[in-house]
């Protein structure tokens, strides 16, 4: 009898761990930001953020997979400097009336032991979708004191061809092609 209890139990924990599913999480706006940075004649780098972004997680650490999508608002492009803020969401560089979001959804999750090295998927910029993978340059779980949850969060960084996705204003001038893309993200558990 005590032999068939300890196998129902142990029956029961092991259906329950083969079935667990991802975790669900939000994207927490006050600690996510999406930038990005591109050399300006080679004398300095310009540099620009998307204030309005939302997004989703699902992440399973047992099985180390994941999924990931990320949407920006190319209207909220904060550089400092209106007159430029204006300009990029033009037709000639990011045309945000036509396409108003970029968005990021990643679903290859590589690591190297227990280590999240990158996240790759398809990036849409201008309505053009291309593969992308973001380097972690480190990646963390944490228990939240504030919000009494657990928070999974990053840094992670690309750089992209703008040519590919249409954006070829400032090419002729001699501004280069590649641009880094650093997206800093938080998530919380629901």
């Amino acid at each position: 009898m005590r032999k068939s209890l300890f196998a129902l139990a142990a029956a029961t924990l092991f259906a329950g761990v083969a079935q667990a599913e991802p975790a669900a999480y939000a994207v927490d706006p006050s600690h996510t930001y999406a930038t990005f940075e591109i050399s300006h004649f080679g004398a300095s780098v310009n540099r620009g953020r998307f204030d309005k972004k939302e997004g989703t997680v699902r992440f399973d650490k047992a099985a180390k997979t994941g999924k990931v999508e990320l949407t920006l608002d190319m209207t909220s492009i904060n550089t400092g400097f209106a007159p430029f803020e204006k300009h990029l969401q033009s037709a000639e560089i990011f045309d945000a009336a036509k396409y108003p979001t970029a968005r990021f959804v990643g679903d290859k999750f590589t690591f190297d032991g227990d280590k999240l090295v990158s996240v790759g998927g398809e990036l849409t910029i201008k309505g053009k979708t291309l593969p992308a993978v973001f380097k972690a340059n480190q990646f963390a779980c944490y228990q939240s004191p504030v919000v009494k949850r657990e928070v999974c969060g990053g840094d992670f960084e690309t750089t992209i061809d703008r040519t590919a996705f249409g954006v070829d204003y400032g090419v002729q001038y001699g501004f280069p092609k590649n641009v880094r893309i650093v997206a800093q993200i938080e998530s919380v558990k629901q």
